[in-house]
């Protein structure tokens, strides 16, 4: 079984047609996502900031409702199960905001007494990322960004959840620690439990995931096992020669060829063989073949038409008054963020005024933005 599925997922926000009074701008954060998530798998989702990942995130823990389409969560459907769902999945959301009152301790028992389940990982968890008995009597108030991002990551693991739901996880994490998560999460696929990871960190994929799907201004772009991913990757190549240059205008996957003096510069994509065998009558001084920024390597995915970060001016969205207050949308004047968040109506299924994950921590915000549990 699938241990995440959408299908043709929508979330549109904005301003509907009234009579006398025109649409107003609205926003496209999401369009027609159909993925599939298997059991077992740590998944990532991609884009840049304000692709997408942060509302698809939302409208599967039941945060937001959808415009059009459906999801399910460990076969539970979203729209009507909710609060199920946010009882057996561990979520971190991005830009965590935590109680700054509490002391780390306290936080962890009370977020893990919300989903009802013993935290069997606990221990290991503040271990492996090194947040000793003394940092966890201290009141958060005084943790610095990659502290809080740590107790973020051991409550919605510390229950050994069957899915977690990772938005942008090491966020303010040192090398070390991230890679002792890396570690903790190929463990967790060990074991059997699914994560979902939404990053826009390249490197971050291709050390932990098995699949990733590619989300573009609200809309899937790609959907591809990481090693498909990888053959598509640009690498930066720089060549210091003596003597003549290498020919190297014939040699497959090799582009922006650029010598000056005795530097040579180039594009190269694929098999990394067919450059080498060019270069071997060339006496070289020196040879770096660097991999990808997200942004060069993605960019057959973000060239050519845009959507203005998923805001459309002055368009009635594709459905009526009616159709616009079932979806749980509000009139938003003015809209210009990349991720807005809408006003949902209050209902068990989804608790008004829920914060957003990118909003700043005040003195005394929520205890998590949007955590998994009801």
């Amino acid at each position: 079984m699938d241990a995440l599925r959408t299908e043709a997922l929508t979330k549109h926000y904005g301003r509907p047609h009234r009579r006398r009074m025109p649409a107003g701008p609205y926003v496209r954060a999401l369009t027609d996502l159909s993925i599939a998530v298997k059991g077992g798998e740590i998944f990532g989702f991609l884009g840049p900031n304000g692709a997408g990942k942060s509302t698809t995130i939302r409208l599967l823990l039941g945060y937001l409702h959808a415009t059009s389409g459906r999801a399910e969560v460990l076969g539970l459907d979203t729209a009507t199960s909710s609060v199920e769902i946010r009882g057996r999945v561990g979520y971190l959301p991005g830009g965590i905001a935590l109680y700054d009152g509490m002391t780390g301790l306290d936080l962890l028992d009370y977020l893990g007494q919300l989903y009802g389940r013993t935290p069997v990982r606990r221990r290991e968890l503040l271990d492996r990322l090194e947040l000793s008995d003394r940092t966890l009597r201290r009141q958060v108030r005084d943790y610095s960004r990659g502290m809080r991002q740590k107790v973020g990551i051991v409550q919605a693991l510390q229950h050994d959840p069957e899915l977690a739901i990772l938005d942008e996880p090491t966020e303010g994490l040192d090398p070390l620690m991230q890679r002792a998560f890396y570690d903790v999460l190929d463990e967790l696929r060990a074991a059997g439990r699914t994560i979902f990871f939404s990053s826009h960190v390249l490197s971050e994929v291709e050390r932990v995931c098995d699949r990733v799907a590619i989300i573009r201004a609200g809309r899937l772009v790609a959907l591809e096992d990481v090693a498909a991913l990888l053959a598509r990757r640009k690498r930066h190549v720089e060549l210091r020669f003596r003597g003549s240059a290498p020919e190297l205008t014939a040699v497959p996957g090799v582009t922006g060829i650029a010598i000056h003096d005795s530097l040579l510069t180039c594009q190269l994509e694929g098999d990394v063989g067919p450059f080498l065998a060019a270069l071997a009558g060339t006496t070289v001084a020196d040879l770096t073949i660097e991999p990808a920024h997200l942004e060069e390597a993605f960019l057959e995915f973000y060239e050519g038409e845009g959507y203005d970060e998923g805001i459309q001016h002055g368009e009635e969205p594709p459905h009526g008054p009616d159709e616009v207050q079932a979806a749980g949308l509000a009139p938003t004047d003015g809209l210009t963020t990349d991720e807005p968040t809408a006003v949902e109506p209050t209902t068990d299924e989804s608790p008004a005024g829920e914060p957003a994950a990118d909003e700043p921590v005040a003195d005394e915000p929520p205890a998590v933005a949007e955590t998994g549990a009801a």
